[in-house]
């Protein structure tokens, strides 16, 4: 019991990294390495056409995200977290109704939960807190995508899914855990991230040698919400975890997915 609490207490920077909801690496990095072995679901990187800088695609992404996020009144959603180890063996899992209300309101109701409390307590119960705590403004970390924290240096153009992307190297302006370094795809045609695969900027720990994350995104009616996310940690003395979120049955301003949405869904979450 005692080494299992000492792990999970780490494994809460974690949860944290998962958390930069305003992120979801470098060519070395797994989850970069994994996305570009991919079939079928994902093209290869192609060039991108002349014409637009990475300070214009920067832009594009900021004003676009801030006239969804004015026509997002309200939305809620099925979200599963799990803990694994690194063979797959599932040590606690919970699913919760999260529900959020413009501007700045954001409730979690547990339907279903199973394995360990103590990951559950320490782990996803913080998640849902720290989450909640973003949305009223009662947090202060700057981790946001904007110039003052990240410069983009365009790579190619990449189809993930259904989506055809812009791909772009997101370089941190400073080391700070609450950052990362990593690559992003931001959809052609609605400027929205579609993905994040990375690492933090800084080593949030001396006992984690390694954390890789992947967030994914998803396409309903016209907003972006998650769709999945996978963080990869490798901790000294307690080896590699697996921390996952899963984002589904979504309704929007009154709306529900419809069956194509729903199809798009189940492809990205096809994606490692």
């Amino acid at each position: 019991m005692t080494l299992e609490l000492r792990s999970i207490k780490r494994m809460l920077v974690v949860g944290l990294i998962v958390n930069m909801t305003s992120l979801p690496v470098l060519s070395a990095d797994r989850a970069t390495t994994d996305s570009q072995e991919l079939s079928g679901t994902v093209s290869a990187v192609q060039d991108s056409p002349p014409g637009m800088t990475s300070d214009e695609l920067f832009s594009k992404l900021l004003e676009h995200n801030r006239l969804r996020d004015l026509r997002l009144e309200q939305y809620s959603a099925v979200r599963t977290y799990e803990a694994k180890n690194n063979a797959g063996k599932l040590h606690a899992q919970e699913t919760v109704l999260v529900s959020y209300r413009a501007p700045d309101m954001k409730t979690f109701k547990t339907t279903s939960e199973a394995g360990s409390w103590i990951i559950r307590t320490l782990v996803f119960k913080r998640l849902m807190e720290s989450e909640a705590e973003s949305a009223a403004g009662q947090q202060h970390r700057d981790s946001s995508l904007k110039p003052a924290n990240y410069t983009f240096h365009l790579i190619g153009e990449q189809d993930i899914g259904p989506y055809h992307c812009i791909v772009a190297e997101a370089v941190p302006k400073r080391k700070d855990k609450y950052l990362f370094e990593g690559r992003i795809w931001i959809d052609a045609q609605d400027f929205a991230v579609v993905r994040i695969a990375g690492h933090p900027a800084k080593k949030p720990s001396f006992w984690i040698n390694r954390v890789d994350f992947v967030r994914q995104y998803q396409k309903i009616g016209d907003f972006w919400l998650p769709c999945k996310d996978q963080t990869f940690v490798d901790m000294k003395l307690y080896g590699k975890k697996v921390l996952t979120i899963d984002h589904r049955n979504y309704t929007i301003n009154g709306s529900k997915a419809d069956d194509e949405e729903a199809q798009d869904i189940a492809a990205i979450k096809k994606i490692p």
